[in-house]
């Protein structure tokens, strides 16, 4: 399933690629929350791809909605973000990516995260480790916050976030520093290949962070929220890391 999870991100990717930078149609989901014809089309061709595959799997979708259970019992959920930086897509950015995890009994088991802008796939599977392009990639090996480089996102609502503002200022000031790209899952891609040494957001959802959870934990990271204790992929806020700074981020974040 993993090699199924590959081809179809990188089909979807193909798409978005083909798309970007040319006039598409963009509608609003909220104030500032865009959904543009490429988030649809990506969507479309993975549900497609899962249903004539995986006809009995349960389905996650941003755009199309809650999961469908069929049987009324599955134990396999598909839990994919077709395009993840829609904001950056639309406005020609290139930090964008297709995103697909498949949880089962409760629990992510594959990943994959595709950048189409610099052909790099990120995958993971349960228990085998995590790659970049088919090399396996670790988390860095910084050892304290000081000398760390930190991403984060802005969540939409982030202005009645009462502690965004003083997390964002704790770790810009007790960081090497900070960053903010736009896209949640490659910045955990990029945590669990070492190029970032931690992240955290709030207020993000399961297609966010699913594929993600698994590239840093594979890659020898750690995931949390916020108190320390073991992530669930329902309940944010998030906090990631290569492990040996998380006990520095977890003491900024309470």
């Amino acid at each position: 399933m993993l090699n199924f999870a590959i081809e179809t991100a990188r089909d979807a990717g193909q798409i978005l690629l083909e798309k970007f930078g040319r006039k598409i149609n963009i509608s609003k989901k909220g104030d500032i929350n865009l959904v543009t014809e490429a988030d649809l089309a990506s969507e479309k061709l993975i549900i497609e791809r899962i249903k004539s595959y995986f006809p009995k799997h349960a389905i996650l979708a941003e755009e199309a909605g809650d999961a469908v259970l069929l049987d009324g019992v599955n134990t396999w959920k598909w839990i994919i973000d077709p395009l993840d930086g829609t904001t950056n897509f639309a406005h020609g950015y290139p930090c964008f990516c297709v995103t697909i995890a498949l949880e089962h009994d409760g629990e992510i088991v594959i990943g994959v995260t595709f950048d189409p802008t610099r052909n790099e796939l990120f995958a993971a599977e349960k228990g085998k480790g995590a790659t970049l392009n088919n090399k396996p990639i670790r988390v860095s090996e910084t050892e304290s916050l000081s000398e760390s480089l930190i991403v984060t996102g802005f969540p939409y609502d982030f202005k009645q976030k009462e502690n965004f503002a003083r997390h964002l200022t704790d770790f810009l000031l007790n960081s090497r520093g900070v960053r903010r790209d736009g896209s949640a899952a490659i910045d955990m891609a990029y945590v669990a290949c070492g190029r970032f040494d931690g992240f955290w957001e709030e207020g993000l959802n399961p297609w966010d962070v699913a594929a993600g959870l698994l590239l840093i934990e594979e890659a020898g990271g750690q995931v949390t929220f916020y108190n320390g204790e073991k992530y669930n992929i329902y309940s944010p806020p998030i906090c990631g890391s290569n492990g040996l700074i998380h006990r520095e981020m977890l003491e900024v974040l309470r």
